[in-house]
């Protein structure tokens, strides 16, 4: 049996939905760095769908935070808004 090298990934382009929302939780600060990866990827199905509101998005992840939830939603409107994104 042989081992393959891993596929290479391509990262997202920077102007991607999912590269603004990942970069609007990358200064939250949380336990652990997948608790900060589920937080991004519910802010990219909050950008995606508009079911449902931010607030609704940030409680959703689960993210063990050391900041409250208002707070997080605030630093992660005002990085959204930085990109030209409407939360």
């Amino acid at each position: 049996m042989t081992t393959k090298a891993p596929s290479a990934v391509k990262s997202a382009d920077d102007a991607s939905l999912e590269q603004t929302a990942y970069a609007s939780v990358k200064d939250i600060p949380v336990a652990e760095p997948h608790d900060r990866d589920r937080l991004g990827y519910n802010v990219w199905r909050f950008l995606t769908m508009r079911k449902d509101s931010l607030e609704l998005a940030v409680r959703s992840a689960g993210a063990r935070m050391t900041i409250s939830e208002e707070e997080a939603v605030e630093k992660i409107r005002a990085a959204l808004g930085k990109r030209g994104v409407s939360a």
